[in-house]
């Protein structure tokens, strides 16, 4: 008497192995990408085509990581350097800078002249060495003084007229102007977008 669970040959075969008719290519074809097959049917994967195959990427050695920090680090350097940070952005900052940019300030003199200042100061320098100094010193601070009421001047009128609704605080805008001012030019971030005699 055969079994009654034994299972006919034709039962064991795999519906997921069976070819597909041309209707239900088109089908499969057509079906919404989160489509969900009934059981019984073998999920369909998805195209590798656009994504990296497994396990062909190559682990850095520890120079080759180095030299792409450093890339990095220069490459962000060069952008803050043409860009600057937050705090350079802004229409009335970028006008600011260029108000500094366009003239020849008594600013970049400053620093220098501090130094020279400083060892003309020196006690064991002569007593007319010293006077020069001081009197040079004095000099540069007004000459700052007079530059930087100038440059703030000329920011306040240019702002008023571009940007009557500029929200900006006009003493932060002087500050940073004046700031810039002392700066040499070349030391300057965001670098200097127009040349000196530029109008503005």
């Amino acid at each position: 008497m055969p079994s009654l669970f034994r299972r006919k040959s034709a039962d064991l075969a795999d519906p997921a192995t069976e070819p597909l008719t041309p209707a239900e290519e088109e089908a499969e074809a057509n079906r919404p990408r989160g489509y969900t097959p009934s059981k019984g049917r073998e999920t369909p994967k998805r195209p590798n085509s656009g994504r990296r195959p497994p396990g062909t990427t190559k682990p850095l050695t520890k120079d080759e990581a180095k030299a792409l920090r450093r890339q990095r680090r220069a490459e962000a350097a060069a952008e803050f350097r043409r860009e600057g940070g937050p705090r350079d952005r802004g229409p009335e900052r970028l006008l600011a800078r260029n108000v500094v940019d366009a003239r020849r300030t008594v600013g970049t003199w400053f620093f220098g002249g501090a130094l020279i200042v400083l060892i003309g100061s020196n006690q064991a320098m002569p007593p007319a060495i010293r006077l020069a100094s001081n009197l040079l010193w004095g000099a540069l601070a007004i000459g700052v003084v007079i530059d930087s009421v100038l440059i703030s001047r000329k920011i306040k009128k240019l702002v008023r007229t571009r940007f009557p609704q500029s929200t900006q605080r006009m003493g932060s805008l002087y500050l940073y102007a004046i700031m810039r001012a002392i700066t040499f030019r070349k030391l300057r971030t965001p670098e200097p977008k127009v040349a000196i005699g530029d109008p503005v």
